[in-house]
């Protein structure tokens, strides 16, 4: 079974293939992805790597983390489940406050 990493603190100029690259050293690499900003196109510093197994996550989490990419030290970790995403407008339609009459 797969196990998906969080991957901080990566070089700005970081792209999915370095990411990749970095991950396939240590293990089976299902996907990799660095994390970019959607108007400049810009890597954010982090990303995310899927593992093969949890035996290849373990050693990428043990081989890699504290490890200096490019002149940063990267932090890994077991990425959080993503909490289910909350309409921010409260749900539902209909508009806020009470009702005026109509004239």
């Amino acid at each position: 079974m797969s196990k998906k990493l969080f991957v901080g603190n990566l070089p700005f100029s970081f792209k999915t293939e370095d990411l990749q690259r970095a991950f396939q050293a240590v293990g089976e690499v299902v996907s990799a992805n660095v994390v970019t900003d959607r108007e400049t196109g810009r890597s954010r510093g982090f990303g995310f790597v899927e593992m093969a197994s949890d035996q290849d996550a373990e050693n990428a989490i043990s081989q890699l983390n504290g490890s200096e990419q490019q002149g940063r030290k990267i932090t890994v970790s077991e990425a959080n489940s993503k909490p289910p995403r909350r309409d921010d407008r409260g749900g539902g339609g209909g508009g806020g406050g009470p009702r005026r009459p109509r004239y």
